[in-house]
């Protein structure tokens, strides 16, 4: 797959692997912002499901913590959660991912957030599948277009708290 750009925000999605899923975006926000709005529930929960209505059940950030996430769109309810792996603050988190609707297909999502030195974080997130098959599942269940939507209200929160 060729890199997607979005050019709004200079978004890039990539396939490096058979396996994997590779995003990049760079945030106009200091790391300290970019990673509580990642880990705190009440910022999470204001841009994680689209810029939809999101209720944060569990969000233990910590190794072996437990995270829910249920997402009230136009197309219904949709939960997701998985647990915590690794977290080592406003540098790294590692988080199996899995949504309700494909129970048993699990994902493990590592995100980096690196300070750029003018203001700015990139946000690099690797999903890693079981397959090429569960991969190319994701991809083409809407994923993109979901992280877009996802990051665009991100940025909105990240703007008002400027």
């Amino acid at each position: 797959m060729s890199p997607s750009v979005n050019s709004a925000r200079a978004s890039m999605l990539t396939t490096p692997s058979e396996r994997e899923i590779r995003a990049e975006r760079v945030f106009d926000a200091p790391r300290e912002r970019v990673w509580r709005a990642f880990t705190d529930p009440s910022q999470l929960a204001q841009w994680w499901g689209r810029g939809h209505r999101v209720v944060v059940e569990r969000m233990e950030v910590e190794r072996g913590g437990h995270w829910r996430y249920v997402e009230h769109g136009p197309d219904g309810v949709h939960g997701f959660e998985g647990r915590y792996r690794e977290v080592t603050p406003r540098e790294r988190l590692v988080q199996t991912f899995e949504w309700d609707g494909m129970p048993g297909y699990v994902s493990v999502t590592t995100a980096t957030f690196e300070e750029l030195g003018d203001g700015r974080t990139r946000v690099v997130t690797t999903a890693l599948f079981l397959t090429p098959e569960e991969r190319d599942g994701m991809l083409k269940g809407g994923m993109e277009q979901g992280m877009a939507e996802s990051y665009a209200a991100l940025d909105r929160l990240l703007d008002r708290e400027a």
